[in-house]
């Protein structure tokens, strides 16, 4: 790759952030020259995104950071119609105030990240419903369908794999790419968007924009997409035994995500310290060179800012401390998860594995009996290997409080009153 000159593709391009681009040398020699507009679609499917879109998110920040403007495209429109992309079946589509609850949730999460405002980089939230509900759909294909080739449709990823698994694709999911393509033409002649952003898994989409806008339009656009992260055991990011590791709150105490990031495996610790935090490149490589029992420290560094920028720094020093209070002192960081129980809901006693599964350390009673059985489970720091045992009051320490562990990583408290 050639020199970049553009601040923004230099830092990205040095951080790892970029996997393809339509014309990599036109669009640095106009992000070079002046600020772009670009943005990133957001489909509305979950009231929050999860670890697996923190690259796109990270993008966009840097992109107001070198410069730029960002747009956050909600999928207010195409969330009715479902992303066949990486779907082996059609999405459950969603009644129109669930889509509505799950933007106002995700919306949060970028208030974090990116500055919004009138200033010439102030980022801008837009809703694709503000077109797609509007569009006249017997104009609207004379005027844009006729640019797409059904021939060259059913040769894209998110079309042919479906179809070569012999998996029904509806004709509503079959005009998702088409509308994509159209939300980047609109974009393009709305705000002077030139730049459209996204996983890997989306190039297909991007490209159709940019083909969008040079055919029907006269427009020059780009498109740039991220490589998809996986971490050293080859596991897709944001996805763990445990589910989903979710931005929002709500989802996710800011503790267990800080301990997301601080089990990272140490071959990853580098390349996500690049990608999840905004270090400079020389105290990522001194971090990253560490060995041994001190790789540990650089997880800390690592699990500190990736929660310090999605959850604020309180949060993230609350979770710190938390861990080392409960991973170094051996206590009981106050920021755990934890189970509130009165003195009665404990008097008869409650089956061990029933309080591993309401605490959220295991999705069901199911999955809290086999972790005893594996040996995985442990009540006030000992293990317990049947799964028929009963915890009492009398399991209380003297703050009355229960520890309940499963493995070494995972603990919640369950607090009697």
């Amino acid at each position: 790759m050639s020199k970049l000159r553009s601040d923004f593709l230099r830092t990205i391009d040095q951080r790892g952030f970029i996997h393809q681009c339509t014309d990599l040398e036109s669009l640095d020699g106009e992000a070079s020259q002046g600020r772009i507009v670009a943005y990133i679609g957001y489909d509305l499917t979950a009231a929050s995104l999860h670890v697996g879109s923190l690259v796109q998110i990270m993008l966009l920040r840097w992109l107001q950071r070198t410069g730029h403007k960002p747009i956050v495209l909600m999928g207010g429109g195409t969330t009715k119609v479902g992303d066949p992309s990486g779907r082996d079946e059609m999405r459950q589509l969603l009644d129109l105030e669930g889509i509505e609850r799950n933007k106002e949730s995700i919306r949060r999460i970028f208030a974090q990240f990116l500055t919004f405002g009138e200033g010439p980089t102030d980022a801008m939230m837009i809703d694709n419903a503000e077109w797609l509900d509007e569009l006249n759909y017997i104009a609207f294909l004379r005027d844009y369908g006729r640019h797409f080739s059904v021939n060259r449709m059913l040769t894209m990823d998110s079309v042919r794999l479906r179809l070569d698994r012999e998996q029904p694709l509806s004709f509503l999911e079959f005009n998702y790419m088409v509308l994509q393509a159209y939300d980047f033409v609109e974009l393009s002649r709305r705000y002077g968007c030139r730049l459209q952003m996204g996983g890997s898994d989306q190039w297909g989409n991007i490209v159709n924009g940019v083909e969008l806008g040079r055919r029907a339009e006269q427009t020059t656009l780009f498109g740039l997409t991220t490589p998809l992260i996986t971490n050293a055991s080859g596991a897709k990011m944001g996805k763990t035994a445990e589910g989903a590791v979710w931005l929002n709150e709500e989802r996710l105490s800011a503790y267990d995500y800080y301990q997301f990031w601080r089990n990272t495996e140490d071959p990853d610790v580098g390349r996500f310290l690049r990608l999840f935090t905004e270090l400079p490149e020389a105290e990522i490589a001194r971090l990253e060179a560490l060995e041994g029992a001190e790789i540990n420290e650089a997880k800390k560094v690592l699990a500190l800012e990736a929660t310090r920028l999605c959850r604020g720094e309180a949060a993230a020093a609350e979770a710190a401390e938390t861990a080392r209070k409960t991973f170094e002192q051996g206590g009981l960081g106050e920021a755990l998860p934890s189970l509130d129980m009165t003195e009665a809901d404990l008097s008869a006693g409650l089956p061990a594995y029933e309080l591993f599964a309401r605490s959220g350390l295991t999705s069901s009673n199911g999955e809290a009996r086999r972790l005893i059985k594996g040996g995985g489970a442990r009540i006030n720091d000992q293990r317990i290997d049947d799964e028929a045992r009963v915890v009492t009051l009398s399991d209380r320490n003297p703050e009355g409080v229960i520890k309940l562990s499963a493995g070494k990583k995972r603990h919640a408290l369950v607090r009697v009153a």
